[in-house]
């Protein structure tokens, strides 16, 4: 059984049903992050943050914040946490490293307090995780993922950089690009997968029931997606090369399946 319950106090703000808005789906698809409202983080005041997804019990949370230029502080973080930071635009200076776009930082529990600058302002992405004591990482990952070869994945079109893979929990934090035109298969994963579009124009369909939900991502888009949720098919095509960053808390393994039908 999955570590990560929905069951738990999902916090996300959905969009408003409206006409010609997005799908309203029972988990959180085709979210546009700029629309969720503004929320305080004691652990990074003076900062403009939106909570995409988060577990008021576990103190789990995902969100995308605006450091303001001449911003100055720590990383922030909880006793037995390990938080992730990805830099989406600006620069910002973790402790004594530079990052810009695309650059990336694993901090594992009990590494808490890093220095945290942002001379000219940044907008980053910033998720604390749940207490995970099968976590082996035990120092810090900092990368910058420009500087990461993009790998062919199974699909024609479809390419991955791989940002973390832990071995004792199984948890992946990766890149995937779809290329233009580039289609992807109905498929599901066995374990809840959360995904942020970094850049692009993208077309998704989630499958409820057997009934088939499409609708447009773009840069800032968010889903928070079940275990073993069917998604993709024909109708999920990217309109120009989209960049995901994706994230699973535990390993799973993916499985492609033949259509989107009812369980």
């Amino acid at each position: 059984m999955t570590r990560i319950a929905l069951s738990t106090a999902l916090v996300v703000v959905m969009l408003s049903a409206c006409a010609g808005g997005p799908p309203q789906l029972p988990y959180p698809a085709f979210v546009q992050v700029d629309e969720l409202s503004d929320v305080f983080m004691a652990s990074l005041p003076g900062v403009r943050a939106k909570q995409m997804a988060g577990d008021s019990q576990t103190r789990r949370t995902s969100n995308r914040i605006d450091l303001p230029a001449g911003w100055s502080g720590t990383s922030g973080g909880s006793p037995g946490r390990s938080l992730e930071i990805f830099v989406l635009d600006g620069r910002i200076r973790l402790a004594d490293l530079d990052l810009g776009p695309g650059g990336y930082a694993f901090l594992p529990s009990g590494s808490l307090g890093f220095n945290l600058h942002a001379a000219a302002g940044a907008t980053i992405l910033y998720f604390r995780n749940d207490v995970d004591p099968q976590s082996v990482i035990r120092s810090p990952i900092i990368i910058d993922a420009g500087l990461l070869q993009w790998e062919g994945a199974a699909m024609p079109g479809v390419f991955v950089k791989e940002l973390r893979n832990d071995p004792g929990n199984g948890a992946r934090t990766w890149l995937l690009k779809v290329a233009t035109g580039a289609a992807l298969p109905w498929q599901k994963s066995s374990t809840v997968r959360e995904g942020y579009l970094v850049k692009g124009d993208y077309r998704h369909s989630e499958c409820v029931e057997g009934e088939e939900f499409s609708d447009v991502y773009l840069p800032g888009g968010y889903f928070y997606r079940p275990a073993d949720t069917v998604n993709g098919g024909p109708n999920s095509v990217a309109a120009r090369d989209a960049v995901w960053l994706l994230r699973e808390a535990e390993g799973g393994s993916e499985e492609i399946v033949p259509a989107c039908t009812a369980p």
